[in-house]
């Protein structure tokens, strides 16, 4: 028998294990379905049934739980009667279904049958079981009895006769109520905070469940008012000439409607509960403050407003100051305004010209320069009862910061945004440019209408070499210009702290302020995690693996729970949606370098198997060679069985012939020993077998 037809004997064997291991981990699995809907509504005194299948095991164990509690035990097929908490409502069926006999309210609740059976897991499914009954008598009630604008609050409530209501909705004049910064819903009622005239309407409370539907309504009135009074005098004029005759009027909104009085210096006028009174003839005593008072007779709530009557009057307030920019952001223009009273107030600036002025309202343009970069200018406001002034000071755009910050889209995808703010009197123009280009507000890029921010949206972070953003602030004084290098998503730094038993590390990170991130995943390499009893979960992994994802607005995390006798490492990903960055530097927890336990073993069973499979090759090639010369080889001596003589083979490094065909000199095998980085080329493709004992008949 030659070796080939040994090695033709082992194929089958081969095959045997090769077929043995692709059976390995074939197992049976319980399962249980449910037969029916898993969410139940049922009429109260109706009979239900929670159904449900399984397979995958005969007779399985079963257990109902109401919530946490069990309430049914039995196993399929026994001959034993199930424990039943409840036996008047509940009752079992033959495959496990749970019934409900005339089924009572407090049956609502959420349900969990278990099945288990020896050897092959546990099963789950959960059911939901509401139970109802119809709505009957809904009546509304108003607390309290009257509403005022301007009080806290007030409520409505239903109360019902009978029922389950499984949805309540709330109206207003037929447009659904809904919890906001006006009204808050409530489990049976529905308030209105800080009331107002507009709260004035029918209100409807519309309750449902799935076996009927009943609505309930309450007109309501909000009293209010009086409002601010309106105070008017007539005719309509900034001062009034001694003899001259003239009306004041008072009036204001409210409900019911209010009435008016005027006082003056301390009494009462007659005739003026109308809110109107008629003055003719009028004194230099009759000058100073006249007060209206309005009264809501049903509230008792009043309001007051008082007005002045003088021959000469100065305009209201103060004069108002301000520098704008003009004729296309190149010149300033200086106003100041003080309008009102009689004569008007005569305004100027005399830093800026002696010669120029107006009345009421100046404006003053001027080429801007250096000079007047944070120079403060004085309005003079002169009136013949008072004198007043007031100061403004231009500024050139100063040096500022763009902010960049990145959000996600409702169509997911990414939008930049980045913020330009320098402070200047006036306030500066914000232009955008992209390289060399000028930006638009479109569809791509959006610019705000203060032109403070740039919005890019649908932005494409891979292109990284077309980023460069710049925004250039100006006003008539000056420009300052920040140009912005949008990053893909990078990672400046990075840390790792673990706490003192070494079973918790917190991961932080920094991003740099320009780098476009939306997420950042948190990847680990080494054993898998512990649970939360600590123990060990099966599984390692040479290749690191996400275990966390953030936010891009997250700068730490902490990685629950580690084994501190194994090592782990640790790196930060980051990411602008789909589009990867350079992970972060990788952080190390545990115990020194090393192989471990099983990487170990496995190298040591995968020697012997590798010079084993090397030497059975070598043999197999050395037997096909043989058979083919020994096949061509003739036959030189005649053979004599009469002595046997053993001759031992020996190598020679010198090229010989024994064989006909001849033979290459064997491979220098202590050459073979060298480590790969001592040899000159590559492993040899043959090699054969030790020297081997040959008998020869003489």
């Amino acid at each position: 028998m030659t070796w080939l037809d040994g090695f033709g004997r082992l194929r089958p064997v081969f095959l045997g294990i090769l077929l043995s291991f692709s059976f390995q981990g074939v197992c049976c699995e319980l399962v249980v379905s449910s037969a029916g809907p898993t969410w139940v509504n049922a009429i109260a005194g109706s009979n239900v049934t929670l159904a449900v299948s399984f397979s995958g095991a005969p007779d399985p164990a079963v257990t109902w739980f109401k919530g946490n509690l069990p309430v049914v035990t039995w196993t399929i097929g026994s001959s034993a009667p199930p424990d039943i908490a409840n036996r008047e409502v509940l009752r079992i069926e033959q495959n496990g279904s749970l019934t409900f006999v005339n089924v009572p309210l407090s049956s609502s609740s959420n349900y969990t049958v278990e099945m288990t059976k020896s050897g092959l897991g546990k099963a789950v499914i959960k059911f939901t079981l509401r139970v109802f009954e119809k709505i009957q008598d809904v009546t509304l009630s108003m607390q309290p009895d009257f509403v005022r604008e301007g009080t806290d609050r007030f409520t409505l409530q239903y109360s019902i006769l009978q029922g389950v209501v499984e949805n309540q909705m709330w109206l207003f004049t037929g447009r659904e109520i809904k919890t906001s910064s006006h009204y808050l819903v409530e489990q049976r009622s529905v308030v209105i905070l800080k009331p107002n005239r507009n709260d004035t309407g029918r209100y409807t409370v519309s309750l449902t469940n799935p076996f009927n539907h009943v609505q309930a309504h309450m007109d309501v009135t909000v009293l209010y008012g009086p409002d601010e009074p309106a105070l008017e005098a007539r005719p309509s004029q900034s001062f009034y000439v001694l003899g001259e005759s003239l009306s004041l009027s008072c009036r204001a909104e409210g409900f019911p409607q209010p009435t008016a009085e005027w006082e003056f210096g301390g009494q009462t006028l007659p005739d003026s509960r109308e809110g109107v009174l008629n003055l003719t003839n009028v004194q230099t005593s009759q000058g100073g403050l006249y007060t209206c008072t309005l009264v809501n007779e049903q509230t008792n709530e009043r309001r007051q407003k008082s007005m002045i009557l003088n021959i000469y009057e100065k305009p209201p307030g103060n004069p108002i100051c301000s520098v704008q920019s003009a004729n296309g952001n190149v010149d300033l223009q200086y106003r100041c305004r003080w309008s009102g009273g009689t004569p008007q107030a005569q305004l100027s600036f005399p830093a800026l010209s002696n010669t120029s002025s107006g009345a009421g309202n100046f404006n003053l343009t001027l080429a801007a320069s250096d000079n007047l970069n944070g120079k403060t200018v004085t309005c003079m406001a002169v009136h013949p009862v008072e004198q007043n002034q007031c100061n403004v000071t231009a500024l050139g755009p100063m040096e500022f910061l763009p902010t960049v910050g990145t959000t996600v889209d409702s169509e997911g995808k990414i939008v930049v945004a980045i913020h330009c703010v320098s402070a200047a009197s006036p306030e500066a123009v914000v232009s955008w440019s992209k390289g060399s280009e000028a930006v638009a507000s479109g569809i791509t890029y959006q610019i705000s209408s203060d032109t403070t921010q740039l919005k890019i949206r649908n932005y494409n972070v891979s292109n990284f070499f077309q980023q460069n953003y710049t925004c250039t602030c100006r006003n008539p004084l000056g420009t300052q210009r920040r140009q912005i290098q949008l990053q893909g998503p990078s990672i400046s730094d990075s840390s790792l702290f673990p706490n003192q038993e070494g079973t918790i590390v917190t991961l932080t990170w920094e991003v740099p302020p320009t780098s476009v991130v939306t997420g950042f995943d948190i990847q680990m390499k080494g054993p898998d995690l512990l649970s939360r009893n600590r123990t060990q979960t099966r599984g390692t992994s040479d290749k690191y693996r996400t275990i966390q994802w953030k936010p891009g607005s997250a700068r730490s995390t902490d990685v629950f729970v580690l084994d501190p006798n194994l090592t782990y490492r640790f790196r930060v990903i980051p990411r602008a949606r789909m589009t990867e960055g350079e992970p972060s530097e990788v952080h190390r927890i545990g115990p020194g370098e090393g192989l471990s336990g099983p990487a170990i073993a496995g190298i040591a069973a995968g020697i012997p198997c590798s010079l084993l499979f090397l030497l059975l090759l070598a043999g197999l090639i050395y037997l096909c060679v043989y058979c083919n010369k020994n096949k061509s080889r003739q036959t030189r001596y005649p053979v004599s069985r009469a002595v046997e003589k053993a001759i031992t083979t020996q190598s020679d490094p010198a090229p010989h012939n024994l064989l006909t065909g001849g033979l290459k000199s064997p491979p220098d095998y202590n050459r073979l020993q060298q480590t790969p980085s001592e040899r000159s080329g590559a492993l040899p493709t043959f090699v054969p077998p030790p020297p081997v004992r040959v008998a020869t008949t003489v």
